[in-house]
C-alpha cells in the first residue's frame, strides 16, 4: 500500500497545482543565471516542500528554469520522497546529515561541478523546524554554486500536526512562491555566519510569502 502513495500523490499535485492562484516573486535575477549554465543551491522548508515540484516542471516549461537535483534522506519516507519527485521527472541524491552523509555530498558536489541545480530542505529531515543546518552553506563554499533561498505559502490550507507543520493548499487557494536574493558563500566565509544569513532571508521571503497570501 506504501507503494501507491508516490503516484496518487504526485497526481493529487499535478490536478491542484492548475486550480492554485499563484503569485512569483523575485524570478527575473534567476533567468540569466539560468541560461548561463551557473550552478544553484535552492533552499526551501522541509514544510513547505509539497508544490515545489510542481513548481518546478512549471518554471521549466514557462521560464527556462532547469531541474534540480533533489536530496532525500535514505529513511522509508524518503523512499517515497524519491519516488514522489521522481513522477516529476526530478532526479534525487539519497543521504542526510544522520545517514548517508558522504556519498550525498560526493554526488551533490559531483552535480554542481556539472553545471547542475540542486534542491535542498535545509532543517530536514527530522528538524529542528526552520533551523537551518551547514550542509547548503558547505556545498556553497565548496563549489562556487549560488544558493536561492525559496519559499511557498498557501491560503486557505491544511498545517499537518508534524514537526516541520508541513502545508497542504486546498483547491483554488492563493499561493505566492518568492524567491529570495541570490547568496554567494566565499571558500573562507565564516560559515557560521553565513548560515545564520541564509536562515535569516528564508525566513524573511516565508513571512513575506504568507503575508502575500492573506492580504
Amino acid at each position: 500500500m506504501r507503494m501507491l502513495v508516490p503516484p496518487l500523490v504526485a497526481a493529487l499535485v499535478q490536478a491542484l497545482g492548475p486550480t492554485l492562484r499563484l503569485t512569483l516573486s523575485g524570478i527575473a535575477p534567476l533567468v540569466p543565471l539560468w541560461r548561463s549554465q551557473c550552478p544553484l543551491i535552492y533552499v526551501v522548508w522541509h514544510g513547505r516542500a509539497l508544490m515545489t515540484p510542481w513548481l518546478a516542471a512549471r518554471l521549466r516549461a514557462s521560464d527556462g528554469a532547469r531541474a534540480p537535483r533533489v536530496l532525500v534522506s535514505l529513511s522509508r519516507n524518503g523512499g517515497l520522497m524519491a519516488s514522489f519527485f521522481g513522477r516529476f521527472g526530478l532526479d534525487v541524491v539519497r543521504g542526510s546529515s544522520a545517514e548517508g552523509a558522504c556519498p550525498a555530498v560526493r554526488a551533490l558536489i559531483a552535480a554542481l561541478d556539472r553545471g547542475e541545480d540542486i534542491a535542498v530542505a535545509p532543517d530536514g529531515p527530522r528538524g529542528p523546524h526552520e533551523v537551518l543546518k551547514p550542509g547548503a552553506v558547505a556545498l556553497a563554499a565548496l563549489t562556487g554554486a549560488r544558493i536561492v533561498p525559496v519559499a511557498l505559502a498557501a491560503c486557505p490550507a491544511l498545517r499537518l500536526p508534524s514537526w516541520d507543520e508541513f502545508l497542504i493548499p486546498l483547491p483554488f487557494a492563493r499561493c505566492a512562491a518568492v524567491f529570495g536574493e541570490v547568496i554567494e558563500v566565499p571558500r573562507g566565509a565564516d560559515r557560521d555566519w553565513m548560515c545564520r544569513q541564509v536562515e535569516h532571508v528564508l525566513t524573511a521571503i516565508t513571512v513575506a510569502a504568507d503575508g502575500m497570501v492573506r492580504a
